[in-house]
């Protein structure tokens, strides 16, 4: 049996009353994309902050490859660990090109920079400066500085964010063929129906649900909390 990429165990995260997380267990096999939904406020964010160290868990524990790990931001990068944000964060002073080349190092950057645009679709912006260019266009080389790292746990944090639905088709595809193991929060239900082996619900910091996609279609927990309960 595959030891875990990454699991968290029975994690709870209190701020000061407030429990932004309820034991939450989640463990990710390698290779396995897993999907993180639920409400706004339902704690996704705050689970992506835990396993980058932003936030220490109040309870509970993770372990990587099976053994305990106590994360810590700074160190994600040398353990293949890559995030986006759910906004885009790219340096105004650097061209397209260069904030790409920030995630990778070594003499081949450049090419493989731009490699990474063009798998992005958005290669002919390499000497542009991402500032005047359209959200969605910054979205891709958002994902090209993520995907350029080659990490071996890509955690997405609402990647459809501002794409239009050609977009997130063909966002769809890259996760599906990235071929890595890949964390996804995302408020679009159909890309995380489409792309996900298994979805995790969260709702106010507590886990309703976790399972295939066809089995949270008809959750009816899941229903009711995220879904809408049908008129």
């Amino acid at each position: 049996m595959a030891t875990d990429d990454l699991a968290l165990h029975n994690i709870t995260v209190r701020f000061g009353g407030l429990v932004a997380l309820d034991d939450v267990s989640l463990r990710v096999a390698p290779g396995r994309i897993v999907g993180v939904i639920g409400p706004n406020g339902a704690g996704k964010t705050t689970l992506f902050n835990v396993i980058c160290g932003f936030v220490p868990p109040s309870e509970g524990s993770l372990t990587l490859d099976g053994r305990p790990w106590r994360p810590r931001p700074h160190q994600l990068s040398r353990l293949g660990i890559t995030r986006t944000l759910q906004g885009v964060g790219q340096f105004a002073g650097m061209t397209v090109l260069e904030n790409v080349m920030v995630g990778v190092h070594g003499r081949r950057a450049e090419e493989e920079a731009f490699a990474a645009l063009e798998r992005c679709g958005v290669a002919r912006y390499a000497p542009t400066f991402p500032g005047a260019l359209p959200y969605a266009i910054r979205k891709r080389i958002e994902l090209a500085r993520a995907l350029v790292a080659k990490p071996r746990i890509l955690m997405l944090d609402e990647p459809a964010g501002g794409l239009d639905a050609d977009e997130i088709q063909w966002l769809g595809g890259l996760i599906k063929e990235v071929g890595t193991t890949v964390l996804l929060v995302e408020h679009h239900m159909d890309l995380v129906m489409s792309v996900c082996d298994e979805i995790l619900v969260l709702d106010f910091g507590k886990p309703i649900a976790l399972g295939t996609p066809d089995e949270i279609r008809q959750n009816e927990r899941v229903t009711e909390a995220y879904l809408g309960t049908p008129a």
